[in-house]
């Protein structure tokens, strides 16, 4: 039978994806200071790339409302949305952003390269690098007998990796207790899906490794909800791995800049009249009978949520020049055992 989301978790789903648009939107007006009227990534208070999650936040919060904080999450190049559902450290993680000291890593990793021990959340700018480490964490946990689930963000393109299948195969032999969850938002930065990929859905790739399958459609939060809710019970009971594709909608550019130029003609407008986060707002309103004051209030507390967190970033030192080395290996060949 399938699980069914109570009130009190569809309201923690909904304050989340709030969070993480208003955040979103935060990032998205400070990216482009200093960079106009010419574009120079590498100007203005967070430098380098960023990409965004706007639209893409069903498939963050239906997952992770089944977790604990000692579950493991390995997320991609685009995590905000997964950070925020994994309940990093808001604060921490803007500032990590800034490239400031009271950063998650000190201000060393930058938006795709968040790492918090404390709810055992990581990601990466490499594509589908997080499967290896989400596999060993699955792992660890079987063989010390200890309870947690290890769950592995990828999007659609990073099935086709190597590290995709033999991911699977290893969690598949080994039953270990971890989910694949692939964000089908159709696109691999501009190559289509279609156009890089030999089956139309990835979730039958599953039969390939002997583990159940399931693909969500359109990025439906309570279709989410119930198939990861299955999955995640199934791997803390013993019985395995399962792999989850959603189909879901990237609603930004691949990173902030990106023309959009190969997208058909009305596809990004169609996309923005199914935002995920109205539709959700209208079903809590019309079919869980919610007081709409009751969601303005969340809605308020996000976005003063996200104005600390950036206040906190904005006001955080940089990094003392003098700790460039400190967490890492250095070269010790040749200076002797002391060194």
């Amino acid at each position: 039978m399938t699980k069914q989301a109570t009130t009190a978790q569809k309201l923690w789903m909904y304050e989340k994806m709030v969070t993480s648009r208003r955040f979103e939107e935060a990032i998205a007006r400070i990216y482009l200071e200093g960079k106009q009227p010419v574009f120079n990534m590498a100007n203005g208070p967070i430098p380098g790339e960023m990409h965004l999650s706007d639209g893409q936040e069903p498939c963050a919060v239906g997952v992770c409302v089944h977790l604990t904080a000692g579950d493991i999450v390995t997320a991609t190049h685009r995590p905000h949305h997964q950070a925020i559902a994994k309940n990093v450290d808001l604060k921490r993680m803007a500032a990590e952003i800034f490239g400031k000291s009271t950063g998650l890593s000190g201000g060393r990793g930058g938006h795709m390269h968040l790492f918090d021990p404390a709810v055992n959340f990581a990601c990466s700018g490499i594509v589908g690098q997080g499967l290896g480490p989400a596999v060993g964490a699955a792992l660890s946990r079987k063989m010390q007998g200890k309870p947690g689930v290890a769950v592995a963000y990828i999007g659609e393109g990073a099935v086709n990796q190597g590290a995709f299948h033999e991911a699977l195969n290893l969690a598949s032999v080994w039953t270990l207790p971890v989910v694949f969850v692939i964000e089908d938002n159709a696109w691999g930065i501009s190559v289509s899906k279609a156009a890089s990929t030999a089956v139309p859905h990835n979730h039958v790739r599953a039969d390939a490794y002997a583990m159940p399958g399931h693909r969500v459609e359109n990025n439906d939060t309570l279709a989410i909800f119930a198939a990861a809710g299955e999955a995640i019970e199934r791997a803390r009971s013993g019985g395995g791995p399962s792999l989850i594709e959603i189909e879901t909608s990237r609603l930004a550019g691949h990173f902030m800049g990106d023309a959009e130029a190969y997208r058909p003609e009305g596809e990004k407008d169609g996309l923005v009249a199914k935002d995920p986060i109205p539709a959700f707002r209208r079903h809590l309103l019309e079919s869980e009978g919610v007081d709409e004051q009751d969601l303005v209030l969340i809605e308020d507390r996000a976005r003063d949520a996200v104005d600390e967190a950036i206040a906190f970033a904005r006001q955080s030192p940089d990094p003392d020049p003098a700790d460039a080395l400190s967490g890492m290996f250095v070269e010790t060949a040749g200076k002797g055992a002391d060194a």
